[in-house]
């Protein structure tokens, strides 16, 4: 990462910090509805990347699978143990296959 970048970042972020003292309830009002998703949707972003990413290259691979049966595993509201137990074993099935 350049020092350019993170000298962005980092104003970035105090910006934002900023903006929350001085705005405070007024901001928070409006981005309420919106900011309870945030978690959701950096957790889904962050997921599929690490699923679907090598490098610089797009993949799919017994990860993918694994993620599908994880997926499947707490839709059906199974105790986390077994899901990531299922995932694991679908993904290192599939591996052994290939």
């Amino acid at each position: 990462m350049s020092w350019t970048a993170i000298i962005v970042l980092s104003a970035g972020s105090y910006a934002f910090k900023l903006a929350g003292l001085v705005a405070g309830d007024r901001l928070a009002v409006r981005l309420a509805p919106v900011s309870g998703l945030l978690p959701a949707a950096l957790f889904a972003a962050i997921l599929a990347i690490m699923t679907l990413a090598d490098g610089e290259t797009l993949v799919f691979d017994a990860r993918v699978v694994g993620v599908a049966v994880g997926a499947v595993a707490v839709w059906r509201r199974v105790p986390f143990v077994v899901v990531v137990v299922a995932a694991m074993a679908a993904t290192a099935l599939l591996r052994l296959v290939t």
